[in-house]
């Protein structure tokens, strides 16, 4: 048995895909998030934790605040309830006085006085019915501290009590007014268990303190609630300052705990970050390093491509998948035929493709048509090398790719603004030598009218002329003269003038076309026929233009049936034009017909069909016929053959009044 001799292992190209920079690719790339998610479960928490403080804070602030209000509702109604007892009682001593069982003499000794006296009242004072005094206890005249005065007049705000008195008539006869110390009533009438929870204080619109159950002011952290006195007191106001304040959510204990349980939680996590470091620093640096490879890849300008020895491709960029409008990931294990080769040159890209993989691709590089997903073709330069790995193996092929496509349209775009202005400048030659011959044959012309005019005088002077020679020397005159017309306005019309439009018949215009053209119709043994609308309008046109551009059609379709076989048919219309606004002229051979071509082709400058044309017939009728306002068109004819068509604007009112305002 012979031994058998295997080939060494042929090596691969493995190029690594382009890593994804996502977190959540692996848990190797969230790894180094981990230390703080203990940190920040905690900080959320603790914030919690906080938030509930506060929302307790705030709780326990309105509901002092609630109570706060509902005590001094209750204080406000008791200082109310002992009002009106005190007016009751006062109401009590006018009902005597109303009675006459009260003297002025002994008013002062009345019990209902000495009670109200000793127990709340400062004064009272008697008012008759015109507001003077009658009596008032105690008597202003004794010293202030004297023993007829009550202890209680200490000074400071004071309300008023008044009672009406009346005759038994009911007529008004005066007023009893007591007057009470606001302290007092104050120090009376608040329970012990309300001045231990609150200071109270009554105070005036300017916040003076009028009386107080405690020494000293309000403190700027004490809850305090203030209303009116009532109607009694007008200008005095009710005050509460709450004695125990409520410690603020951020000097609460919880706070101090939860804080060092954060400050705890800190140390921990950065002690883990500590020991995860080590393990997501490989990964930083390779992330790193992707991350470069990525950046100079996508900055790159131009599209690169790996294929391995078999044409495989095993890398594109991210420059070469947005040309061709595909995910580097769709090419990616591509074998050939690529999607981006064209199906019309398939078979020459893998001709192409095979030399390349034999390692004979142009070292300068080579042109090459691709295909984007859209379907755009793209002008590609491609640079191939060897790809060699680490031990010098040959393992593909590298590739640069360079699109042109751009370059190559904006080069065609010169190339056709340089054959534009060649072109311009052959029209303006043309026009230069056309205006030329023009001027130089307008002589002659008037010479051979002149000589003719002379020979026709003096044979009609003689009785033995013959007459067909005077007839013909007669119509010679006539053409030398059409001539010399024609020669005029197509120099006129070369110089850029307007056209001398005037009301004409169109029928007559055609008519002496077709018979200048008699002698090359009959030659060309060429049938013609003029359908002719006697119904046709009169046009307002410059009768030797239009005459010139129908008898340039009728003379192109004889040249195009000049080498046709019998029968040979040239058909004339003149009609109406849609609407009433233009008249038509028709004119249809039976010929090869127009083969494709549009009206713009044939009317292109230059361009022509014939053998020795110029090119310039039809681009002149067009001009002419525009200048009139006019179209131009052509089309094939229904039997075969060609039909071209111009239309002239019909005379309209307006025409008429500027021709009779302007008779030269």
């Amino acid at each position: 048995m012979s031994p058998t001799i295997s080939a060494p292992p042929r090596p691969t190209l493995a190029i690594p895909p382009r890593p994804r920079l996502r977190p959540w690719d692996s848990w190797v790339s969230i790894l180094p998030h981990l230390w703080a998610w203990p940190l920040l479960l905690s900080l959320v928490f603790a914030g919690g934790v906080m938030a509930w403080l506060r929302a307790a804070e705030r709780a326990d602030r309105e509901s002092q605040r609630a109570e706060m209000i509902s005590d001094a509702l209750s204080l406000e109604a008791q200082i109310s309830s002992r009002i009106d007892v005190e007016t009751a009682r006062l109401k009590d001593l006018a009902d005597a006085v109303n009675a006459k069982g009260v003297s002025r003499g002994g008013f002062s000794q009345h019990a209902l006085v000495l009670d109200g006296l000793r127990r709340f009242w400062i004064s009272l004072t008697w008012l008759d019915a015109n507001g003077r005094i009658v009596v008032q206890v105690p008597d202003d005249s004794l010293p202030a501290h004297g023993l007829g005065r009550n202890g209680a007049d200490e000074g400071g705000l004071a309300g008023h009590l008044a009672v009406p008195l009346a005759t038994t008539a009911g007529q008004p006869a005066g007023l009893l007014v007591a007057r009470y110390a606001a302290a007092e009533l104050l120090r009376q009438k608040v329970p012990w268990w309300l001045a231990r929870k609150y200071d109270i204080r009554l105070v005036d619109e300017l916040d003076e303190v009028i009386a107080s159950t405690t020494d000293g002011p309000r403190l700027a952290h004490q809850a305090w609630y203030r209303m009116p006195a009532g109607p009694s007191l007008p200008q005095a106001f009710i005050e509460l300052s709450a004695r125990q304040s409520i410690v603020p959510w951020w000097r609460s204990l919880p706070v101090f705990l939860m804080s060092g349980f954060v400050l705890l939680m800190l140390g921990a996590s950065w002690m883990l970050r500590r020991q995860m470091r080590g393990v997501s620093r490989a990964e930083e640096a390779w992330r790193t390093e992707a991350a470069w490879r990525t950046a100079m890849e996508d900055s790159l300008a131009v599209g690169i491509r790996a294929r391995d020895l078999d044409g495989r491709l095993v890398y594109v960029n991210k420059t070469m998948a947005d040309m061709l409008g595909y995910q580097p990931e769709e090419l990616i294990g591509v074998m050939p035929p690529m999607p981006y080769w064209p199906e019309s040159e398939r078979e020459e890209a893998m001709k192409r493709h095979l030399r390349n993989m034999a390692g004979e691709s142009p070292s300068e590089g080579y042109e090459s048509r691709w295909q984007h997903r859209d379907g755009r073709i793209l002008e590609v330069v491609v640079l191939e090398a060897r790809l060699v790995d680490a031990k010098g193996q040959h393992i593909g092929w590298m590739a640069s790719i360079l699109n042109v496509t751009e370059r190559k349209r904006m080069e065609e775009r010169e190339r056709k603004q340089a054959d534009t202005m060649a072109h311009h400048s052959r029209l303006t030659m043309l026009g230069e030598v056309a205006s030329t011959l023009a001027h130089e044959l307008n002589q002659p012309l008037s010479a051979i009218a002149s000589y003719n005019a002379g020979v026709l005088n003096a044979l009609s002077r003689q009785a033995d002329s013959d007459p067909a020679l005077l007839a013909a020397l007669q119509r010679m005159g006539e053409q030398a003269s059409h001539a010399g017309r024609i020669v005029k306005r197509i120099r006129e019309f070369l110089t850029r003038r307007e056209p001398q439009r005037e009301p004409c018949d169109l029928n007559h215009v055609v008519a002496s076309a077709v018979a200048l053209l008699s002698r090359d119709i009959a030659r060309h043994g060429i049938a013609v026929s003029t359908e002719l609308d006697p119904n046709l309008p009169t046009v307002m046109a410059d009768p030797i233009l239009i005459e010139q551009v129908a008898a340039n059609l009728v003379r192109n379709a004889c040249d195009e049936l000049a080498h046709a076989s019998q029968p040979r048919r040239v058909r004339i219309q003149t009609l109406p034009g849609a609407g009433g606004r233009f008249a038509k002229v028709v004119v249809t051979d039976n010929g090869p017909g127009l083969g494709g071509r549009s009206i713009d082709e044939l009317c292109t400058p230059f361009y022509s069909t014939k053998s020795d044309g110029m090119g310039m017939g039809l681009a002149i009728c067009r001009s002419i016929i525009e200048l009139h306002y006019g179209g131009l068109d052509a089309e094939e004819a229904p039997g075969g053959g060609a039909a071209l068509s111009f239309t002239v604007p019909c005379l309209r009112p307006e025409d008429t009044e500027n021709i009779e305002e302007d008779p030269a």
